[in-house]
């Protein structure tokens, strides 16, 4: 049996964010589903799977082998990807077989990074919004000389932006909920470690501090 990564279809399935560890068991990278069946299908890779609190290790034709009995008793536990030819549940976690290293890198200063923080609330009126009416606010403005950095850039909703508009909370009489800090690990991961569909992460990810790397 064999699977031709460019043949997968089916997103969003194969967006789905796979932890990958080096081989001695480190994490390293999350990457979506796609190039985990790459990593797979060239046999670079293999399935580490998590079931009845232990860890198991699947080759690709192993994964594929046990798809049938996947579906009938676990089908909610996971995504699934269908080719002419089977049908698959996207592993959750993957291990390289010949990587070693660990990259050491510090935590991107970008909006999702900031939005994960912030838990999507505006630091401002406290409510929680969808990311299409949430901005990014300088809590020193930069016309004030603020920098663009993760103490002075918080989560804001559109109207609470415009109010504050180009001066600081104090200018503006409105008030901060939490003080913006640099978070220890990556925010983004904590926030799908809290998907229990994600449990089987934990335990790789309570070791990785925040050096783990969002592609």
């Amino acid at each position: 049996m064999s699977l031709i990564p460019n043949h997968l279809n089916g997103p969003p399935a194969l967006d789905a964010q796979v932890l990958v560890l080096n081989r001695v068991y480190s994490a390293i990278r999350i990457i979506d589903a796609r190039r985990a069946f790459t990593l797979l299908a060239k046999q670079i890779a293999e399935v580490v799977s998590l079931e009845d609190g232990t860890y198991r290790n699947y080759d690709f034709h192993s994964w594929a082998d046990i798809a049938e009995l996947q579906r009938e008793f676990e089908a909610e536990s996971h995504e699934w990807v269908r080719t002419a030819r089977l049908t698959i549940a996207v592993p959750k976690i993957i291990r390289l077989f010949d990587y070693d290293r660990r990259p050491v890198q510090e935590i991107k200063l970008n909006r999702r990074n900031i939005y994960a923080r912030d838990d999507s609330r505006c630091q401002y009126c406290g409510k929680r919004h969808s990311t299409r009416e949430l901005s990014l606010d300088h809590v020193v403005p930069r016309v004030q000389g603020g920098k663009e950095s993760w103490t002075n850039l918080v989560c804001a909703c559109v109207k609470c932006n415009a109010r504050k508009g180009g001066r600081t909370p104090e200018q503006a009489r409105m008030h901060l909920i939490q003080k913006p800090r640099k978070p220890r690990r990556n925010p983004a991961i904590t926030v799908r470690i809290g998907s229990p569909r994600y449990n089987s992460w934990k335990a790789f990810l309570d070791e990785a501090y925040w050096t783990v790397e969002l592609d």
